[in-house]
């Protein structure tokens, strides 16, 4: 079936899922064809009950799912897909044939089978597959379709239907007892214990001190030249035959691990008095070992090691690692990116091996192809490792790609051609440095040399480290070329002291490492799964380390006591096998559902392996469905309580989390006093707890307005101190009466515990009237939201100070409005600190000052500094991190104001119907005017302090 041309066949449609595949296919196929997007999924489960027809109710309108009925999915088109499901019929109508050319996955598969069941084609149909999209590709695809598999299309079904279950079921539960408005999910709720449970172990950790000896020894030999140089440094090994301890010799409490006998545990005074022992020692080389070093290159990329090499290379998270390398492959620059595969096709590997020739030379080409063999456990069906597209690679410079996509393209670029070279080769040695110290101690020295005498597929590509003290692999260290019994001159022996770390952060790239490795979900997922639990509030970012929220903690805390199974890791990962088995046709969707939901179909052996996996502990119950029907034994204010000292608890309540000190008084409530936000939970002391609780907090009584009598207060909000007033009872709040209270956020200058009376006066007194100019315009000076201001009808100039609000006067006001108006920015302030060249954007970046606080710009993107980043000690690793994000996120969307449609939606409903509706819409228009007339009131009540609020409503 030739693409280019038109045959007896007539007009074929081809739908794909994006509107960009849809544009570089249709370059590729001749006149006959029409290509046309989906735009992703057409239909899905229903995301709320109002989605679901009218004829289902009960449970099934709930979870979008029949239950008792084999599980029958309740499938709708996607509100916002109607009309462009109504296009693809109207094209379906005018065509002789439909090509279904979905990605080549389950999900793509089931898009496809979820367009025929739409479409309901009276036509032929074929499905359409390929994993990269070029020319030859596309028409290969088209002349070789295939049918549609169902056992793909039933396993996909079954893990939606599976997470359904899962996240409408278990997060009510989180509802009534953490937070509303909390979510579960099969992979996210384990993603997110993960990354808790590695805070405990921080927090649980004991950090240890240890000392050693650096010494820098010469061989006295002259001249010296870089390979063979006259000094080089070792470190002390051994004294008496006992090897000094070092990091990995300590456990978590800080000691000594059990089995270190014959270690030595130096301390400070003992390095020193060793060091000053070994100020006459004579040294000499004691051994002299060499061993031959290879190292084989790198294999092509899967989808988590390419997010794992962009985290490390790029600074790219995971989700904007797939979006740019999405962008590539439907432009048809590589294939196809979601793959567990590392095979390269023997066309690729031709590629490649070309490449090395053409680039390198011969000598860098092995006789043979290399192959690698995926390591991951049932993976992706028939994909190839993600590699540039075509049977000729494009170099970077070739593409005519810039930005993230130049840089993606350039990094799988050299992956794929390293891939296919020599090893490299070369000497690794250990040189073993010896004598007596003036107290007849034996102490040796140790230092080991690398050196690469054919660098090999290092010349193309070496890969990165999570750890930044890492050697990387291309490294070289190289040592004087010396001997047995050389004598050796001690030039300098000084004692250094070290402490072990706790265990580092999960990053993006070393989360999804773990996920993989433990074989929990599937690896096409992890970007969107870690996006979620960072959008959730589980997790949030500080640098590139991924920390866990309070929040989290009292939502692990619930899931392990009281769902262990769901959230055990053996079982979550035996879980994907029975998916797996299930797509292999191994076993069957339905009694596996049953068993999981209800706890039967054991005589089937549907659930396979995860059924006796877990840790049992909380969930004895047989299935799911039990489990979130007997919450009875679940104490929401144990579950969101933890110790902190014998006195002071940290609980998450429904309004965030806060220390508190219990009464000594019985019946009288505590002290208590909020956390600050992105806290790790690590730095939570008891000194830091403490130090909360000492604070002032609540509302600060300064004395009534000499004026109206009314109560002035002090108060820490949101955005901030303030101070108001207290109107009297009964004073209207709602209504065309309603009166709000008087507000004004302290000066920079003030602070709760020091704010007076009289301050607060002068505060509540703006704004306040300068005077008139000559044509009677009114002047006033006003504190807002960007800092002081004047303002004369719309013409508003910034002040200096926040002084001059009560300071200036008249003939000054008139003098700034006589300068001509700065039209957009102010002239440019000198940067704060210069921090260099910004990787991407190749501009020089720096710290400025702006109305929002310090931020790091390149002159093309701004990027406020966080919290925890201060001027003086911010990084310039730190700075291009925060601007790859702000990149990443993409322009601020501007949200339009929703125009009123429902009434044409109601005026379809019956008179009945109608009765309610405009019954419910009158109650609605009331609660909009009373949240407008009294905006200020509920802004503040939703400000106030979490730990203000009632043990009552922590209990939930």
């Amino acid at each position: 079936m030739s693409p280019s041309s038109e045959t007896a066949h007539g007009q074929r449609l081809v739908i794909v899922e994006s509107p960009a595949k849809a544009k570089t296919i249709k370059g590729y196929l001749g006149p006959g064809y029409i290509v046309e997007a989906s735009v992703g999924h057409i239909r899905d489960l229903p995301s709320t009950a109002a989605e679901v027809p009218d004829k289902y109710t009960g449970e099934v309108r709930r979870l979008g799912v029949d239950v008792d009925h084999d599980f029958a999915p309740i499938y709708v088109v996607n509100a916002d897909k109607k009309s462009q499901v109504s296009k693809l019929k109207s094209l379906l109508a005018e065509s002789d044939e439909l090509f279904l050319a979905t990605d080549e996955d389950r999900e793509g598969e089931a898009i496809a089978w979820h367009l025929q069941q739409v479409l309901k084609p009276k036509v032929p149909v074929h499905r359409m597959v390929f994993h990269e999209i070029t020319k030859t590709a596309i028409q290969e695809a088209v002349a070789n379709p295939r049918e549609l598999n169902q056992r793909l299309v039933d396993a996909q079904e079954t893990r939606r239907i599976l997470d359904r279950l899962y996240g409408f079921e278990v997060s009510p539960v989180l509802w009534k007892k953490v937070m509303p408005k909390l979510s579960a999910g099969r992979v996210q709720s384990v993603a997110t214990r993960l990354v808790v449970e590695r805070e405990r172990e921080r927090m649980a950790f004991h950090t240890a001190s240890y000392w050693d000896l650096v010494g820098t020894f010469g061989t006295g030999r002259t001249p010296a030249d870089a390979a063979n140089p006259e000094t080089f440094g070792a470190r002390l090994a051994s004294v008496d035959g006992k090897r000094i301890a070092s990091g990995r010799d300590f456990g978590s409490d800080g000691r000594l691990k059990a089995g270190s006998t014959n270690t030595l545990h130096l301390d400070e005074q003992a390095a020193r008095q060793l060091a000053a022992a070994l100020e006459q020692t004579a040294f000499s080389v004691r051994s002299v070992e060499s061993k031959p070093y290879r190292r084989s290159p790198y294999a092509p990329f899967r989808t988590t090691t390419l997010q794992q090499e962009a985290s490390r290379k790029l600074g790219f998270g995971a989700k904007r690692t797939m979006q740019v390398a999405q962008k590539l492959y439907e432009n048809g620059f590589i294939t196809y990116m979601r793959t567990d595969s590392t095979t390269l096709s023997d066309t690729a590997v031709a590629a490649a091996r070309a490449q090395v020739t053409q680039l390198y030379g011969a000598d860098y080409l092995p006789d043979a192809p290399r192959t690698y063999a995926s390591k991951v456990k049932n993976a992706q069906e028939a994909h190839e490792a993600v590699r540039p597209s075509g049977d000729r690679f494009r170099t970077p410079a070739e593409t005519g790609l810039t930005g993230d996509d130049f840089r993606l393209y350039e990094l799988i670029w050299m992956r794929t051609v390293a891939s296919q070279m020599k090893d490299a080769v070369g000497q690794s040695v250990t040189v073993r440095v010896g004598g007596a110290s003036a107290d007849g101690r034996d102490v040796e020295f140790s230092a080991s040399g690398k050196i690469i005498t054919f660098h090999g597929f290092l010349k193309a590509y070496v890969e990165g480290a999570d750890d930044p003290n890492a050697e990387l692999d291309d490294r070289e260290r190289r040592l004087p070329q010396v001997t047995q019994g050389d004598p050796l001159a001690a030039e300098r022996i000084t004692p250094e002291g070290h402490a072990t770390k706790p265990p580092a952060r999960y990053t993006e790239a070393s989360l999804v490492k773990e996920l993989e490795d433990r074989e929990i979900g599937r690896p096409s997922t992890y970007a969107s799964i870690i996006d979620t639990i960072i959008q959730r509030r589980y997790v949030f970012k500080k640098g590139t380390a991924l920390v866990p929220s309070f929040l989290s903690f009292a939502v692990v805390n619930l899931l392990e006591k009281h769902f262990g199974r769901l959230v055990d890791y053996d079982f979550t990962a035996k879980m994907e096998d029975d998916l797996d088995r299930i797509a292999a046709g191994e076993a069957q969707s339905v009694p596996w559902l049953k068993r999981f939901y209800f706890g039967e179909g054991e005589g089937e052996g549907a659930a396979g392996a995860a059924a006796e996996a877990g840790n049992g502990d909380g969930d004895h119950l047989g299935g799911l469905k039990e489990l979130v029907t007997d919450l009875g034994a679940i104490d929401a204010r144990e579950i969101s309580s933890f110790r902190i000292s014998d006195s002071i608890t940290l609980r998450v309540g429904r309004y965030g989390p806060y220390v508190e000190r219990a009464s000594e008084v019985e019946g009288e409530p505590g002290q208590r006093a909020d956390i600050p936000d992105e806290l790790p939970p690590d730095e939570l002391t008891v000194e830091l707890a403490e130090e909360l609780l000492a604070k002032p907090s609540g509302d600060f009584e300064l004395g009534p307005d000499p004026v109206s009598g009314n109560m002035l207060v002090a108060k820490d909000g949101r955005y901030g101190p303030y101070v108001t007033e207290i109107l009297p009872e009964g004073t209207p709040k709602t209504g065309k009466n309603a009166v709000k209270p008087r507000t004004a956020s302290l000066f920079k200058t003030m602070s709760l515990d020091t704010v007076t009376l009289e301050d607060a006066l002068r505060l509540l007194s703006l704004p306040r009237v300068v005077g008139t100019d000559a044509e009677g315009a009114e002047i006033t000076a006003q504190n807002g939201r960007y800092g002081p201001y004047l303002k004369r009808g719309t013409d508003s100039r910034s002040l200096t100070s926040e002084d001059q609000l009560f300071t200036i006067t008249l003939d000054e006001a008139l003098a700034i409005y006589a300068q001509p108006k700065q039209r957009g920015r102010a002239a440019a302030a000198p940067p704060l600190k210069e921090l260099g060249t910004d990787p991407v954007s190749e501009r020089p970046v720096v710290v400025k000052d702006g109305r929002f606080g310090p931020y790091v710009t390149d002159g093309e993107t701004n990027a406020t500094l966080r919290k925890d980043d201060e001027v003086e000690t911010i990084t310039p690793e730190r700075g291009y991190e925060l601007l790859a994000e702000k990149r990443a996120r993409g322009p601020v969307k501007k949200v339009a104001k929703k125009a009123p449609a429902k009434k044409a939606a109601a005026k379809k409903t019956t008179t009945a119907k109608a009765t309610a509706t405009k019954t419910a819409a009158k109650k609605t228009a009331a609660k909009k005017t009373t949240t407008t007339k009294t905006a200020t009131a509920k802004k503040t009540a939703a400000k106030k302090s979490a730990a203000a609020r009632t043990t009552a409503a922590d209990e939930g």
